[in-house]
């Protein structure tokens, strides 16, 4: 098999292990005495509400929202997209509405929560007394400040009516089965769209005390929220979460075995690197490339034929005016470390369908990229530095398209050493 189409397969291997219509089902509970209700939010909500769909044998209803273009055909279960990483008005008209039809249910009910990357701006409902615009402010002010994931989520988690446990919490006494796509370091269910089923062990205090510490100027209602018990989310432990169950479908790390397991199949040596590698994606790149260097020149991790396996998230400090994303601007580093290697090939995507805002996947690597670019009068170095990777690869017909993929695992890299050095 040609080292790109073996690139590919591995790719589609990874996404095969994340697709909900293979890996929901088996986790499916039985049929309730009373009534079925799934509700969910993410990337891959839609896609997860069609597999119960067809895989579910009472009468079942609800609502799931999910990303612009990202929704599926279902019958009887609802599918609202709306915007992505800001939260709009259709996404906080659907966290209303999901948040109507969990209460109300007895213990012979169950809800189905189904959940996924983009589930936390997509199932936005603002505490009582706040609005979207006070969420948006803080969580703006958040992001540049330098707060970590977890403080962030902290925050986010105390000033809303529905994550931090509180969606699990309004389903009481009804059964809950959180069935859930992990795209998150550590696979941790309270970080994944702010765990709205899984009882948060952050407090008020600590969200006022990160407002303190980046110096934010949040509105006064907003402080007086954080400052009164109301505030406070479910605990572990709490009575009101006892009928939640949560339970990881699919992961990074599943998604890289199955791709490993493809690879060892076609007679490949296999090392996975890790699933949660995250730093500046052209920073990444040159260890990949040492890494892949040492393969080929010592036989170290692994004796070529051999790949490299990489999950995770990089990120992208944007100086330049170009056109991006990680998991481009990740290749064109590689490319650089590598120079002129002739048996190293590589690819990287993101699961979901999308790196960063493009309309692509991500992209491929050849050995003669660098040669290829520099005979169309493309500069490699600059276009790195101007953050337009998505140019050289576009030029070079090496970008992959595949449109949304309604799942997200994260990021997939894979290097294929082919051979060692002459």
């Amino acid at each position: 098999m040609h080292p790109q189409h073996l690139l590919l397969a591995m790719f589609h291997a990874a996404l095969e292990a994340a697709d909900p219509m293979r890996v929901l089902p088996p986790h499916l509970p039985p049929p309730p005495r009373g009534r079925t209700i799934v509700v969910g939010a993410g990337e891959a909500a839609a896609s997860m509400a069609r597999a119960v769909e067809e895989h579910w044998s009472a009468p079942v209803s609800g609502l799931v929202v999910t990303r612009h273009g990202h929704g599926a055909p279902c019958r009887h279960i609802e599918v609202v997209e709306a915007a992505h990483s800001t939260p709009d008005a259709a996404a906080l008209a659907a966290a209303q509405r999901i948040r109507q039809l969990v209460g109300g249910l007895s213990a012979d009910d169950l809800v189905l929560c189904l959940l996924s990357s983009g589930g936390s701006s997509l199932l936005s409902l603002p505490a009582d007394g706040l609005t979207l615009a006070d969420k948006r402010s803080v969580n703006q002010q958040l992001l540049r400040s330098g707060a970590s994931i977890a403080e962030i989520n902290c925050v986010c988690k105390h000033l809303s009516a529905i994550k931090g446990g509180r969606l699990g919490q309004a389903a009481e006494p009804a059964q809950m089965v959180s069935l859930i796509i992990s795209d998150v370091p550590g696979d941790d269910p309270a970080v994944i769209a702010c765990g709205p089923t899984v009882a948060d062990p952050s407090t008020r205090q600590q969200a006022l005390e990160i407002l303190e510490r980046y110096d934010l100027s949040a509105p006064r209602h907003v402080l007086e929220w954080l400052a009164s018990d109301e505030s406070e989310t479910p605990k572990p432990g709490d009575a009101r979460l006892s009928q939640v169950r949560n339970v990881l479908i699919a992961t990074p790390q599943r998604s890289l075995v199955a791709a490993a397991d493809f690879a060892a199949a076609q007679g490949l040596r296999t090392v996975i690197l890790g699933d949660a590698i995250e730093g500046e994606a052209r920073e990444c790149a040159k260890v990949h490339a040492g890494i892949a260097l040492s393969c080929a020149t010592h036989g170290l991790p692994a004796a070529p034929p051999c790949v490299l396996l990489s999950g995770g998230e990089t990120s992208v400090t944007v100086r330049g005016r170009g056109r991006g994303g990680r998991n481009a601007e990740f290749l064109l580093g590689l490319a650089i470390a590598l120079r002129t290697h002739d048996g190293i090939w590589g690819l990287a995507c993101d699961t979901d369908g999308s790196d960063g805002s493009e309309d692509n996947a991500g992209a491929q690597l050849a050995p003669d990229t660098l040669e290829r670019a520099a005979a169309l009068g493309l500069n490699p170095a600059s276009l790195l530095e101007d953050n337009d990777a998505y140019r050289l690869f576009e030029v070079l017909n090496d970008l992959i398209v595949t449109g949304p993929t309604r799942t997200n695992v994260n990021d997939f890299r894979a290097i294929l050493i082919e051979r060692g050095a002459p």
